[in-house]
């Protein structure tokens, strides 16, 4: 990737979203659909990347961030899976309120889901665990994530090593690698449109005249 010229402009870099429009009778009733929609239409569309999502975490001081990938996601809320004892796991034991983002740039929409996450049960972590790949599963025991380690040489090493314990194929759950599931507090749909007078809907929960939960749904201003 070749640097910046020094007479490039960046600030003069935009484009100008004219793909699509969000109005509100083209809105489910229930996020989670709505999501579950513009999902399909990103798989369909053949993003790149469709499930990844940036999930930002804090830890009592400033926030962090990184791109997972969404591996479920219903009513109850929006699964990815880590090392226990990674960064965004200790943040997340600590300051359980999360934040998702889907950045879909080729549609010129996002997604934005805000709640608190907690873990899953063993039980659905090992599902999934023993759905993945073989060197997938490796991986998991391979690496201490978010540890310092003085060069790459001890990865590969350690990834011999893992090779020959596991060579009869059955790679058992570690204890300390397993999901989380977010539950959606608030939803936010945004999709771009001409001169940045984009169109922006906010979900928060409400309960109807029979007290039963449902959806506030509220544009924003761009």
């Amino acid at each position: 990737m070749g640097a910046l010229s020094s007479d490039q402009d960046i600030a003069a870099l935009r484009r100008n979203y004219q793909r699509s429009s969000l109005r509100r009778c083209d809105l489910e009733a229930d996020p989670v659909e709505q999501f579950s929609r513009w999902l399909q239409q990103a798989i369909e569309a053949d993003l790149k990347e469709s499930t990844a999502m940036v999930l930002s975490t804090f830890d009592g001081k400033r926030p962090s961030s990184r791109t997972v990938l969404l591996k479920a996601f219903d009513k109850r809320g929006f699964v990815f899976f880590t090392n226990y004892g990674s960064r965004k796991a200790q943040e997340i034991s600590a300051h359980p309120n999360v934040s998702l983002l889907f950045p879909w740039y080729d549609l010129e929409r996002q997604v934005a889901i805000m709640g608190p996450a907690e873990r899953i049960s063993t039980a659905e972590s090992q599902a999934y665990f023993s759905s993945r790949p073989f060197g997938s599963r490796i991986g998991v025991w391979v690496s201490q994530q978010s540890q310092v380690i003085s060069s790459r040489q001890i990865l590969e090493m350690k990834w011999q090593e893992m090779n020959r314990r596991f060579a009869n194929g059955e790679v058992p759950l570690p204890e300390f690698w397993g999901g989380f599931r977010v539950a959606p507090i608030e939803f936010e749909f945004w999709q771009g449109r001409e001169n940045r007078l984009n169109d922006r809907f906010r979900y928060r929960p409400q309960q109807d005249s029979n007290h039963a939960p449902t959806w506030r749904i509220e544009r924003l201003a761009p």
